[in-house]
């Protein structure tokens, strides 16, 4: 987990909740229902468990090439690109920048990530601040401090679904406890009866618009089964012709759904059993050199390539 950001919403978390059940809650409970209070322990509880689950989970880094698996996707590629040309020269020769599979009819390129030495597979990208290549890449979340993507992106969302419930709750309850105390006291003297009441309510209104929306966007994002880094290159656009279309979608919202939210969660494919110092030659995993991933690579079609030795990651 990467800090700062991530230490800054526990804090408005915590701090905001806590004033509300240490200083709204008792009068909000005496004075209209005491359900106010176990509603709200019950949202907060399920925003933190979200929250630290988002947070803490592998959101589906791919393993990096060990240097035999590399040399020997390597050597396979100028193989093959010697058979298909009729030629063996021999010597190095750097991967291709694509090549490209057939996803439901749609030709998807599959880029050659120069850090991790790998093909990503579809929807995978390689976040700058983690380092790593994710499976069905997000983003990557300042606020919670990881990479949202295959394996802890419901849990993302619903940490923001719940949180939007959380801050309206919130908000709507500080107001109903100033006015309550206006109505017998007068405003100022409300105030000064319950100054953290104030403070409750300017962090929900000036937070609320913005996660709310963020919830909005990311159902839309559920709702026709595309990502944030897809939207935001506009990946399945419209505007790039009728043959252009998200193979990813069911064709229906229902069951965009359910593939985003309650399919099985893959597992890790990280080995959290050994750790390797860096620069220390390791053995190759097999005799080949081939990893089940890099297997799988390996076997993919690779009659489409474009070289562009140029581009930066």
């Amino acid at each position: 987990v990467h800090g700062g950001v991530f230490y800054l919403t526990l804090v408005l978390i915590l701090v905001t909740s806590g004033l509300f059940f240490a200083f709204d809650c008792p009068y909000l409970s005496e004075k209209i229902t005491p359900a106010i209070p176990a509603v709200g322990a019950v949202l907060f509880f399920f925003v933190m468990g979200t929250l630290l689950r988002t947070s803490f989970s592998d959101p589906g880094v791919l393993p990096r090439a060990t240097p035999e698996e590399a040399a020997d996707l390597e050597r396979q590629i100028g193989n093959t690109e010697d058979t298909a040309n009729g030629s063996n020269t021999g010597g190095y020769r750097p991967p291709p920048r694509t090549k490209e599979v057939i996803i439901n009819g749609q030709a998807i390129k599959l880029k050659y990530c120069f850090t991790c030495k790998i093909f990503r597979p579809p929807r995978a990208s390689h976040c700058s601040l983690c380092d790593n290549c994710v499976e069905r890449f997000d983003h990557h979340c300042p606020w919670v401090g990881n990479c949202v993507g295959k394996r802890n992106y419901r849990f993302f969302y619903m940490f923001i679904l719940s949180l939007s419930f959380l801050t309206v709750f919130i908000f709507a309850f500080v107001i109903t406890h100033i006015i309550h105390r206006t109505q017998k006291t007068g405003f100022l003297t409300a105030l000064k009866d319950s100054p953290a009441s104030v403070l409750e309510a300017v962090v929900c209104f000036f937070s609320v618009w913005s996660i709310v929306g963020l919830s909005g966007f990311h159902t839309y994002l559920i709702s026709s089964n595309q990502t944030t880094n897809e939207d935001i290159k506009g990946s399945w656009s419209s505007k790039r012709g009728k043959e252009n279309f998200n193979p990813y979608s069911y064709g229906n919202i229902c069951a965009n759904c359910c593939s985003a939210l309650c399919g099985p969660i893959p597992p890790s494919l990280i080995d959290r059993r050994g750790f390797i110092q860096p620069d220390t030659p390791q053995p190759a995993a097999s005799s080949n050199g081939i990893t089940m991933y890099g297997a799988t690579q390996s076997q993919s079609n690779m009659k489409s390539h474009t070289y562009n030795y140029g581009f930066h990651l």
